[in-house]
């Protein structure tokens, strides 16, 4: 059973996909300013990306270097940040997909659709993934997690 500490900080590596996949709701922030509150979890990260160059790029090598491949540190932190790591690689590749293929229908009622349902999609992930690794359990999404415990 891992430690209060371990629990929290898995739960903490979860908002690193969460501040990338906030942007995928720009145009229901605009629409409905209540939502924006789904935003105040990923502060401390999008503050930490932002205060260095390549804050992005330091932070996914100082926890893949720092956390995932440390044998020192329990499996259930090392589990957590590769499948946190994981989800924000898909993440990414799905924005450059939106910003490369469907920039010139950014504000059709298709994309901005798609792009709510993709949000949503996203929060009920993290959501599980904060929740089960609260109780202490590995969050378990399939594909992403046979990929985690394959990589570890």
């Amino acid at each position: 059973m891992p430690s209060l500490g371990e629990r929290i900080l898995g739960a903490f590596l979860y908002m690193i996909p969460w501040s990338d996949s906030l942007k995928f709701g720009n145009h229901l922030y605009l629409k409905y300013p209540f939502t924006q509150i789904i935003q105040i979890p990923a502060i401390p990260i999008i503050v930490i990306e932002r205060l260095m160059p390549f804050g992005s790029l330091l932070l996914f090598l100082a926890i893949f270097l720092g956390l995932v491949r440390n044998n020192k540190i329990s499996y259930f932190l090392r589990y957590n940040a590769l499948q946190s790591l994981l989800i924000n690689i898909g993440i990414i590749i799905v924005g450059f997909i939106f910003e490369i293929i469907f920039s010139p229908f950014l504000n059709t009622l298709i994309i901005r659709t798609f792009s709510s349902t993709l949000l949503i999609s996203l929060f009920s992930v993290i959501i599980y993934c904060v929740w089960s690794c609260t109780q202490g359990n590995e969050p378990n999404l399939s594909g992403i997690s046979q990929a985690t415990k394959m990589q570890l």
